[in-house]
């Protein structure tokens, strides 16, 4: 049976409407594609103060989360299952920098189909696409 992983990850926008994207180093698992940032839950954590916690660590930055979840997706890799619990969140203190990640870029939601994303990631994506889409309606 594959490895169950409950991973959290970060919907961060800036105040112009800017998601931020995370490019994944060569050194990582699904290398050269696409993420929303994030980790692992710790056991006992709850997904909020993991994110946080995430961020933090990834980004060296604090960021505040919305308290519902935007996304939540469950994926089977090859080798393992990956639920993706994708939460909206705003900075508060610092600015995101790329420790792990090869490239950090901001993008406005209707270019977020350019980018090569991880396969969990991409309901999310579309989610957030189609969001813009019905607030334009």
């Amino acid at each position: 049976m594959k490895k169950q992983v409950k991973v959290v990850a970060a919907i961060i926008e800036n105040e112009k409407d800017e998601i931020l994207c995370a490019l994944r180093s060569p050194e990582m698992s699904i290398p050269t594609m696409w993420e929303f940032p994030g980790g692992k839950v710790e056991q006992g954590e709850d997904i909020f103060t993991a994110l946080k916690r995430e961020i933090d660590e990834e980004l060296q930055c604090k960021v505040e989360t919305e308290t519902s979840i935007f996304n939540d997706n469950t994926h089977e890799y090859e080798t393992f299952i990956i639920n993706l619990l994708s939460i909206k969140c705003r900075i508060i203190e610092g600015t995101p920098t790329a420790n792990e990640h090869s490239k950090l870029i901001w993008l406005n939601r209707e270019n977020l189909s350019s980018l090569k994303w991880a396969p969990a990631d991409i309901p999310a994506v579309e989610q957030l696409i189609n969001e813009k889409n019905s607030l334009l309606k």
